[in-house]
């Protein structure tokens, strides 16, 4: 299969101390939609379409460190691949204090850099980001979920996963450490 070299990440997102509401439903990505890869390649994107806000079915909690108090889930309905070669996916974060973050981003594999499209509102409706900014991927020993979706989950060798279903399969094919 061919794989396209380029993959994005972004950050986290606006607090939120309500469950998940709304309906979720895939993102399709395609030139036409907005996404125009010679522009993606030389730092110009177009306007990302944003995703249905995640709903508590659809998380895959996944693995970041054992010193990490949060817990780290990607909505499985919102991961794509785009003809840009930019992993995109629904990030959202339960903090040990009961907050929760949502936030739309990208991990860009190539160069380990991530993107942050959008943060998710109380009212489940998204806020777009106010920066246009690829930020270089850090290996912190907390926080480190952009590393851990970056090298463990969605980026093998600079590349992205084939496709949405093998990098949701990634997800879920790590054990949780403590998982029954």
């Amino acid at each position: 299969m061919k794989r396209s070299a380029f993959c994005l990440c972004a950050g986290l997102g606006l607090s939120l101390s309500l469950g998940l509401v709304a309906a979720a439903a895939p993102a399709q990505y395609s030139v036409d939609q907005g996404y125009d890869t010679a522009d993606s390649q030389r730092g110009h994107e177009s306007e990302v379409p944003l995703p249905a806000f995640p709903r508590q079915e659809n998380l895959v909690e996944f693995y970041v460190s054992a010193p990490a108090s949060n817990h780290f889930f990607i909505d499985a309905k919102s991961v794509s691949i785009g003809p840009d070669g930019v992993v995109r996916y629904t990030l959202v974060v339960k903090t040990a204090g009961g907050a929760t973050n949502i936030s739309y981003e990208g991990i860009r594999c190539s160069t380990s850099e991530y993107k942050l499209f959008a943060t998710g509102r109380s009212d489940g409706a998204w806020a777009r980001a106010r920066t246009d900014d690829w930020r270089p991927i850090e290996n912190k020993n907390i926080n480190r979920h952009h590393a851990a979706l970056n090298s463990e989950y969605f980026c093998h060798d600079g590349l992205p996963p084939d496709s949405a279903a093998e990098g949701v399969a990634a997800l879920r094919r790590v054990e949780q450490p403590g998982a029954q």
